[in-house]
C-alpha cells in the first residue's frame, strides 16, 4: 500500500549517539519545520553524549527529548524499552536503528568470540527491535522503519567478511520484513552506506569515497521523502556495487579487496 511521505514528529533513534543519527536528528528540525511538534526518544549506552544530543536537539527547536541509557545487545530489555518509547510519545512515527560495530576482522577470522559479538550487536540487537517495531507499525498501519546497514553487505570481502556477514544478513532479513507489512502502509528503508567519515572509521585512510555524516543524513531523509525501499548514500556506490556483485567468482577470490 502506497502512501505519500509525511514529516514524521514522533521519533525513536537507537544508537543516537552515532555521528549519522545525530546528524539525521538535526534534519528532522531543520529551521523550515513545525519545530514545536518534534518529539525524539533517544537510545544509546553512553548517558553523557545522550543528554549532550538532547541538549543539541532541544536547542534547534525540538519540543521534548527523552533519553534512555541502554545497552542495546541486551535483547531481553528491547521490549520494555520500546513500550516505554511508545509511552513517552503517544505512538512512533519513524524509528530509526543506527547502532553498530565495525569490529576488527584479524581478531574475528581467529576467534569466534569476536565474531559472536559483532554478530549480536550488528544483527542480532537489530532484529530484535525490528521483529518489535514491525508488529507494531503493522498494527498501526502506519510509520517508518529505517535501519542503517552497509554496502559491505552486498558481497564477502576477506578485509571485513564478519562485518559483512552481519549486514548481509540483516539485508535479507529487512528484505522479507518488507515483502510481509509493505501493504499494511509502512516503509521498512533498508540504508547502505559506504566509507563515512566517523569514529568508527578514524583508523582507515580517507579517500575521495568517504562522505560526511551530515550528507549520507541528507541521503537518508531524501530516500524516506521518496518512499525508497533501499537508498544506497551516497547513491554513487550502487553503481560500485553492482560491478563489485558481478565479478565472477573466479577472478574476485583473487582480488584484494
Amino acid at each position: 500500500m502506497y502512501k505519500p511521505y509525511r514529516r514524521p514528529t514522533r521519533i525513536v533513534v537507537l544508537g543516537a549517539t552515532s555521528s549519522i543519527a545525530m546528524a539525521f536528528s538535526r534534519l528532522l528540525i531543520a529551521p523550515n519545520a513545525q519545530l514545536s511538534d518534534t518529539h525524539f526518544f533517544l537510545v544509546a549506552r553512553n548517558p553523557v553524549k545522550l543528554e549532550s544530543v538532547a541538549r543539541d536537539l532541544l536547542t534547534r527547536g525540538a519540543a521534548s527529548v527523552v533519553i534512555e541509557a541502554v545497552d542495546l545487545d541486551d535483547t531481553a530489555a528491547h521490549p520494555a524499552l520500546l513500550q516505554a518509547a511508545t509511552n513517552s510519545l503517544g505512538q512512533i512515527d519513524l524509528a530509526l536503528i543506527a547502532h553498530g560495530v565495525l569490529g576488527d576482522q584479524t581478531e574475528a577470522q581467529a576467534n569466534y568470540a569476536a565474531t559472536a559479538e559483532i554478530l549480536t550487536t550488528n544483527l542480532l540487537s537489530p532484529i530484535s527491535l525490528i521483529t518489535w517495531l514491525a508488529n507494531y507499525f503493522e498494527a498501526q498501519n502506519d510509520g517508518t522503519l529505517a535501519v542503517i546497514s552497509s554496502v559491505a553487505g552486498d558481497r564477502g570481502r576477506k578485509s571485513n567478511y564478519v562485518y559483512g556477514a552481519s549486514k548481509g544478513a540483516l539485508n535479507i532479513f529487512l528484505d522479507g520484513v518488507r515483502n510481509r507489512i509493505d501493504r499494511a502502509g509502512v516503509q521498512v528503508l533498508t540504508i547502505r552506506p559506504g566509507f563515512v567519515a566517523t569514529p568508527m572509521t578514524a583508523h582507515i585512510p580517507q579517500g575521495p569515497l568517504f562522505a560526511t555524516p551530515q550528507k549520507v543524513a541528507q541521503g537518508i531523509l531524501k530516500a524516506m521523502q521518496r518512499r525508497k525501499d533501499v537508498a544506497y548514500v551516497p547513491g554513487f556506490w550502487a553503481l560500485i556495487m553492482a560491478v563489485i556483485r558481478n565479478i565472477p567468482e573466479g577472478i574476485f577470490k583473487n582480488l584484494d579487496l
